[in-house]
């Protein structure tokens, strides 16, 4: 199986959280709690015959924890920037999260950009073709997502797992195991078998 780090930025309540849960289990929940720092999720699963398992860091987006962000995307293989298509807002801060990414994050890394809530479109503010653009400016993924319905995110989580290259994702190494152990362990039985 080979694994690769992927976090989630992007402004308080644009719905990273929720694109995270409805990768993961599948699931939608109205109300969450804002995320303080970041959450670690992960999931396994096949891309053209082969396992991957993506270690999911959401982070929070609220501003106070913003300095801590180089510590959840540092190493990271790829990242997604989420904004609400219904808040132009969110928008304008999700491109100040590309800079600081570009700035402090890996070199190599891949960046996929997530307009969410496509659900919600007839209250758009923001276009498909806007944020497409931007993502073609920076060299990004681009996706509209509904978290909520599901639309999308599959997609976008298989078309990162397909961008990423080789280097950038670890074989995780087979356990190897112990013989010849000392008797004299403590806790022997338990945990020396």
């Amino acid at each position: 199986m080979k694994e690769a780090k992927l976090c989630l930025l992007g402004n308080i309540l644009v719905g990273k959280t929720s694109i995270v849960q409805r990768f993961v289990s599948d699931t939608f929940v109205d109300k969450y709690t804002t995320t303080v720092g970041a959450a670690f999720r992960s999931k396994s699963f096949d891309i053209d015959g082969e396992q991957i398992q993506f270690q999911i860091w959401d982070t929070a987006g609220q501003e106070r924890y913003r300095s801590m962000m180089p510590l959840y995307y540092r190493r990271s293989a790829a990242a997604i920037v989420v904004y609400d298509i219904t808040s132009e807002e969110s928008f304008r801060y999700m491109k100040n999260w590309v800079k600081e990414l570009n700035k402090f994050g890996p070199k190599n890394i891949i960046l996929a950009v997530a307009g969410n809530k496509l659900d919600l479109k007839e209250e758009r503010k923001i276009s498909y073709n806007e944020g497409k653009l931007y993502a073609e400016e920076i060299n990004a993924i681009f996706m509209e997502t509904s978290a909520k319905t599901g639309e999308n995110v599959q997609d976008l989580f298989i078309r990162i797992a397909r961008a990423l290259p080789a280097e950038s994702v670890e074989q995780q190494s087979q356990a190897i195991p112990v013989k010849n152990m000392d008797k004299s362990c403590k806790g022997y039985r338990s945990c020396c078998k």
